[in-house]
């Protein structure tokens, strides 16, 4: 026998057994989900969000809350106790990837893991769903150039598996593949589960809006949200809010939903740097608030702080106003 001969031979013997042996042991792959359909995917919200304490250094809660809408859609709230802006981060899980929108106010793993907190959710859907990990892409993204939605993004940066969007309005646009911003409107294959994205500028720039077509949940980021939108380019914000209203008329929406809480469930607002809201509103709205609010931003005309009911349109006043101590003082 030659020696090359042998060495092949000894290497068949070793290998065919212990591949059977992990093929044996490995569960059956789960069938695929069928995320189409013509209504809403059900899902709740809690009655009450993680939403910090009256003393910081005696807050017992974990830093981030994990709340699952639904067996295939988490959604992820950081601890005020840890971070005053609280940004939300919905989690949604398709047959092939799993889309991680926001990342919270946080850099190291060692203050507070959230990286270890979207493993173990990805983990606990693939249990349930009889899915290997390792074989779910994780898509990590943002939905504006702000901090607070993108510092934990370093945590993933060697995580196996995955892409991250980079830190630019270029690279934002890359990573979606558009060409038209902000009009076009691109769709996400997540494996059967479908989100359509499309540019929503007035916030800031560089900022995108999302709608989910299995739970219907339009996802506005913080050009819209329960509490003070500051809206630094006014125009473009309008132009932002015309395109949710022409995209509301025409698909079905069973909630619109911000990044943060900054008031309160009696429409009262809690102050810049607020780390306890103990009596906040829902973080969800309905497309009626969307076009009511449309409304009211149809008769400003200047700088200035208005209110409807649910949202402080914040027109072109400083980032860090409150309702409490407003400056700006107009009829």
């Amino acid at each position: 026998m030659q020696r090359r001969d042998f060495l092949s031979l000894t290497a068949a013997a070793a290998v065919v057994p212990v591949h059977s042996a992990l093929k044996a042991a490995a569960p059956a792959p789960g069938p695929r989900i069928d995320f189409k359909r013509a209504d809403a995917a059900p899902g709740a919200f809690p009655t009450k969000w993680i939403c910090g304490s009256p003393s910081l250094m005696d807050n017992k809660d974990p830093p981030v809350q994990v709340h699952w809408y639904n067996p295939h859609t988490a959604i992820l709230r950081q601890n005020k106790a840890y971070s005053y802006e609280a940004p939300f981060a919905p989690l949604y899980f398709g047959n092939d990837r799993v889309l991680l929108l926001d990342e919270g106010f946080t850099q190291l793993r060692t203050d507070w893991d959230l990286r270890g907190v979207v493993d173990d959710c990805i983990a606990s859907w693939c249990r349930q769903n009889k899915r290997n990990p390792a074989d779910m892409e994780l898509l990590v993204a943002f939905s504006h150039l702000h901090a607070d939605h993108y510092a934990a993004v370093n945590q993933f940066a060697d995580r196996p598996n995955t892409r991250y969007m980079g830190l630019t309005h270029e690279e934002m646009l890359g990573f979606w593949g558009m060409t038209n911003f902000p009009d076009q409107r691109v769709s996400l294959d997540l494996g059967g589960r479908e989100i359509l994205i499309w540019g929503s500028p007035g916030h800031v720039m560089s900022e995108c809006a999302f709608y989910d077509s299995f739970t219907h949940i339009l996802f506005t980021g913080d050009m819209f949200y329960r509490g003070r939108c500051y809206i630094s380019f006014w125009q473009p914000w309008f132009d932002s809010m015309q395109r949710l209203i022409n995209f509301v008329d025409t698909h079905p929406v069973s909630h619109v939903m911000g990044c943060h809480i900054e008031i309160s469930s009696k429409g009262v607002d809690y102050p810049y740097g607020t780390t306890w809201q103990p009596d906040e509103a829902p973080v969800h709205m309905s497309v009626d608030d969307l076009r009511h609010a449309f409304e009211i931003a149809k008769t400003i005309k200047e700088p200035g702080i208005y209110f409807t009911g649910k949202v402080f349109l914040c027109n072109q006043t400083r980032g860090t106003t409150t309702i409490d101590r407003n400056p700006y003082a107009y009829d």
